[in-house]
């Protein structure tokens, strides 16, 4: 490749990053009207309480339901007109969204958010698209790059809840939805921007073992075991938090605003949470992360101020990261460049199955049992975890350079 063709590919993947980190802060949005929003209209909305955090049970089930059909017609009409369709999806949900407010349908509104889900199943596809043409050297950049776009959707989705929640009383939330219709589409004229570029090529060399030969490795178990606890814990207090602060006599402003701060504390990291991985190791980064999951459960369990419920949706924010990117670093040392595509597959099945029963059953112990019992079912999970990274030898600090 000649030293032309290289500075193309990254003058391309260069803007491409900028028009997808603009997108994102957009298309963010939903995902941040989901769940601020999602469990008090269950709430509002559902048949029995025990319903009330379905619809954010329905996100995370369409956004596992749509992501592979994504890539795949990506791949056929490229990533463009792929991310505008994904557009498209994302105007859908929010008018659904509205016409389940309209019409007080819960069962409409479940639709609306698994559409909503759809759409962030186009948008994760955004930190890979700015990367296609890039040369090694600047895809960690090029990421980086839309990873300020996921930071500023926390700046853009909590506002946009706030000030739209009351505007046409008693419809709470109506013009939130059709906000969110409206981000969508001003994303859609984002992303039509975006280029289509020939991806730099890749060796994929090696035989790819079968799948229940890699599955018995104690390593990837253990990686799955870290990505699934850190992912499906997360979204399980996070999901039940609204709940627990409207129970406690805050406003939806309140929660909303903890969201934000969560959300931030999420995406913010990730701009040195790989040099941290780098320098202390996989394992070791995912065990202080699962430490402070569990650090999030005791701040909920030790109080039920406005700051207990904020500092502990920060920590949960913070501890996700750390172990949540640490496990995504663990599963590509499990496999070769020929068995990628399997091991991340049934990766991804655990993790997201794991979430949507998670965010299901957020809402049903709440009602039955309480929140205290939603922070104690935590601790027996994240021990588990804790105990698959040490038994398969990921504890270790990593080797100096």
């Amino acid at each position: 490749m000649t030293q032309q063709s290289i500075a193309q590919g990254d003058a391309l993947a260069r803007r491409n990053a900028i028009v997808l980190a603009s997108s994102m802060a957009l298309a963010g949005a939903n995902a941040s009207v989901v769940i601020a929003t999602g469990s008090i209209m269950g709430k509002m909305l559902a048949p029995s309480a025990a319903l009330a955090t379905l619809p954010i049970s329905t996100f995370v089930f369409g956004t596992a339901l749509f992501a592979y059909p994504a890539s795949l017609l990506m791949k056929s009409i490229g990533r463009r007109s792929g991310f505008m369709v994904g557009g498209l999806a994302g105007i859908l949900a929010g008018l659904t969204g509205a016409a389940a407010v309209w019409f007080a349908s819960f069962w409409l509104y479940v639709l609306a958010t698994t559409l909503c889900g759809a759409y962030q199943s186009f948008v994760v596809l955004y930190r890979y698209a700015a990367a296609d043409t890039a040369t090694p050297a600047f895809r960690p950049k090029a990421i980086s790059w839309v990873m300020v776009g996921g930071a500023m959707a926390a700046l853009v989705g909590p506002p946009l809840v706030i000030i739209t929640k009351d505007m046409f009383p008693p419809m709470l939330f109506f013009a939130t939805y059709l906000g969110q219709a409206a981000f969508a589409a001003i994303a859609v004229l984002v992303t039509s921007r975006f280029e289509d570029g020939p991806p730099l090529s890749e060796a994929v060399a090696g035989a790819a073992r079968p799948l229940g030969e890699l599955l018995r490795q104690g390593r990837l178990i253990a990686a799955i075991i870290t990505g699934m606890v850190s992912q499906a814990m997360m979204n399980m207090v996070m999901t039940a938090t609204p709940l627990a602060m409207m129970g406690c006599g805050f406003s939806v402003t309140d929660s909303t605003l903890g969201i934000q701060w969560h959300v931030l504390a999420m995406y913010l990291p990730s701009f040195y949470t790989g040099s941290i991985i780098g320098r202390f190791g996989k394992g070791p980064v995912a065990l202080v992360g699962l430490v402070g999951l569990a650090l999030a459960g005791i701040l909920n369990l030790a109080g039920q101020s406005l700051w207990h419920f904020w500092g502990s949706l920060i920590v949960l924010g913070l501890g996700w990261n750390f172990a949540f990117v640490a496990g995504t670093a663990m599963v590509t040392d499990c496999h070769s460049p020929a068995e990628r595509a399997k091991v991340q597959g049934i990766t991804d099945v655990v993790i997201f199955g794991g979430t949507t029963l998670a965010s299901f059953m957020a809402g049903f112990v709440y009602d039955k049992l309480g929140w205290s019992a939603v922070n104690w079912t935590l601790f027996p999970l994240i021990a588990f975890a804790m105990a698959s990274i040490m038994v398969a030898g990921w504890g270790r600090r990593a080797p100096a350079a």
